[in-house]
């Protein structure tokens, strides 16, 4: 029997929707916001903002696939309740609704607000890196909160499918973008994914012309969503939508971008859905490009860090591997960076050489070491880790600014 507040939610929500398009209150214009909801979509971004954050994973709402807040019952089956009770339990509610066989008449969505909530606090973790990357891609920071409908920011997730990481990455379309082998899975490391991520979507932006085609594109891939765009002679989505008859452009292709819309509202209001919620610290990642192979060992002796701590650093790597490969990225918390860096160096018999000018700095003589620039450093940090200011830094390497140098660089740092 359903309670007479969900009654109450699924009558009043499409009330408020209609008023506020009355009203004119739909949010920015496309040309404002690169991810409008669309006329026609607000139903389904709050059905999807409900099984966000109101439905747990024990509770399997019933609705109708067309009118999403149309709820006719929501039924606690457990999390694990195999699929023919679900089905069982559809049919109970077509009986009930007296619609005969026709069981596309009510649709089952299990709700995910436990699996939501921990990826939000998963984000923590990354965000402001993930959302760095995308600006230098140039593509929007919304695109950030992706990962919470495909993978709720699980590095390790895999889909019956085969999709792996926190981009759900298939395959065949990782490897048009990262390396994906038996000992290197890119689709793992959360900074080398996001870069793929971001410049497949700006991939897909760039041929079908808007954002909501982009993301949907995501899920059906760019050559679907090109079909559908000559089957319907539009670009607009609500239009493929409602008209678009491909055989595999079934219930979640037609959703994503309303489930997507619904993650970021919630991402960006989590205080009022998850008053509570407790985030994971921000773990920013440095990057030392390997130009030479070197075995693990080799490179975690020389730093003093554990196998455990550095294969958690680096998903992407099987812990079995008997080597990293060149061109790839190591993954070294930013207060280690250095360490790493040097051990790598000295790895492959590339050390820093210190050499010994009679420079005088006041009454004491000093030597010097050069430093390598590595990935997201900056001159500040470089100063933190020898000691030294910035100011003294920027003079004795006769830099313009403190944002001066980038990765590759060598700095003369003074040795006293």
């Amino acid at each position: 029997m359903v309670s007479i507040a969900r009654l109450s939610v699924s009558l009043f929500i499409p009330v408020l929707v209609f008023l506020l398009h009355l009203l004119g209150v739909r949010g920015a214009s496309a040309q404002d916001n690169p991810f409008p909801v669309l006329p026609g979509l607000e139903a389904s971004v709050e059905f999807w903002k409900l099984i966000f954050t109101r439905y747990s994973t024990s509770e399997v709402v019933f609705h109708d696939p067309q009118n999403p807040l149309k709820i006719y019952k929501v039924v606690p089956l457990g999390e694990h309740a195999p699929r023919h009770r679900i089905h069982e339990q559809q049919k109970k509610v077509l009986s009930e609704l007296g619609g005969g066989e026709d069981e596309s008449r009510v649709r089952a969505q299990r709700g995910i607000k436990e699996r939501f909530a921990s990826g939000l606090a998963q984000s923590g973790k990354y965000i402001d890196q993930i959302q760095q990357i995308l600006r230098e891609e140039g593509v929007p920071v919304e695109i950030a909160y992706l990962p919470l409908v495909e993978s709720a920011f699980n590095v390790h997730a895999r889909s019956r499918a085969g999709a792996v990481g926190m981009w759900q990455f298939m395959p065949a379309t990782g490897r048009k973008y990262l390396r994906v082998g038996s000992l290197l899975d890119e689709r793992k490391d959360p900074l080398e994914s996001t870069r793929a991520a971001a410049r497949l979507l700006k991939e897909n932006y760039q041929t079908l012309g808007n954002w909501p085609l982009a993301i949907t594109a995501y899920n059906h891939g760019r050559e679907g969503i090109q079909r559908a765009i000559s089957q319907v002679g539009s670009r607009d989505l609500m239009e493929i939508i409602r008209r678009y008859e491909g055989r595999v452009f079934g219930y979640a292709s037609k959703n994503f971008y309303a489930e997507f819309l619904a993650a970021v509202e919630v991402a960006k209001n989590s205080e009022e859905f998850f008053p509570s919620l407790e985030y994971h610290p921000p773990f920013p990642l440095g990057e030392i490009e390997i130009e030479r192979s070197v075995s693990p060992e080799a490179l975690l002796r020389r730093a003093d860090i554990s196998r455990a701590e550095f294969f958690d650093w680096n998903p992407a790597l099987k812990p079995r591997a008997h080597s990293i490969p060149a061109g790839y990225r190591i993954k070294v918390p930013a207060e280690r960076l250095e360490v790493v860096q040097t051990a790598y160096l000295g790895a492959i018999g590339k050390l820093p050489r210190r050499v010994q000018p009679a420079v005088s700095l006041g009454e004491s003589a000093i030597s010097w070491i050069r430093h390598r620039v590595a990935r997201g450093q900056t001159l500040s940090h470089i100063a933190r880790l020898y000691r030294v200011s910035v100011r003294e830094l920027q003079h004795l390497n006769e830099l313009a600014d403190i944002h001066s140098i980038t990765a590759g660089d060598y700095l003369r740092i003074p040795q006293r």
